[in-house]
């Protein structure tokens, strides 16, 4: 599975779930079924490289804007969310977070921002085809700390000063 595929499998699901992320999570798990084993596996570490990818500061607050404060749990359920929104969004706030303030029509604290379940298709979908664990997907281990500059996310003024749109947008 490439890139390419990659992506398609996340937006057709999204698409199906008009944009509910649970049900975006069932509809990913059922695609992921008609696939063979591998391509699974190809799923889980394209989708593992691009959470890794979103664990950075400027994304945590997003986070932590639109969401009115997250832990680090809920921080992993946004990344999974975002990305769930698709290739462009995600490729877009992963380079420049502050431009969600242009990207996000609508959100909803209450129904955006998680969906931990589309961290766990690919895991779901492998069991249910093959009754065992998702193998190791050979990557280097998870960084310890988030990429970029660190940031007080107590800190409205550092808030406001490292992400001026989202915040004007989302917190004025």
């Amino acid at each position: 599975m490439d890139e390419t595929e990659f992506w398609e499998h996340v937006d057709a699901a999204r698409e199906a779930a008009e944009g509910d992320p649970d049900e975006q999570a069932d509809v990913l798990v059922d695609r992921l079924t008609q696939l063979d084993p591998d391509a699974v596996t190809y799923f889980a570490r394209h989708f593992e490289v691009r959470y890794r990818r979103a664990y950075q500061w400027d994304l945590w607050a997003a986070a932590w804007i639109l969401l009115d404060g997250v832990s680090d749990d809920a921080f992993d359920a946004f990344r999974c969310w975002l990305i769930g929104q698709g290739r462009h969004l995600f490729e877009v706030a992963a380079h420049d977070a502050d431009a969600l303030a242009e990207l996000l029509e609508d959100f909803d604290e209450e129904l955006d921002g998680e969906a931990e379940d589309l961290g766990f298709a690919a895991d779901e979908a492998y069991e249910q085809l093959t009754g065992g664990e998702l193998p190791d997907l050979g990557l280097p281990d998870r960084p310890s700390d988030p990429e970029g500059a660190p940031l007080d996310l107590e800190d409205d003024a550092a808030l406001a000063e490292r992400l001026p749109r989202l915040w004007e947008r989302f917190r004025t």
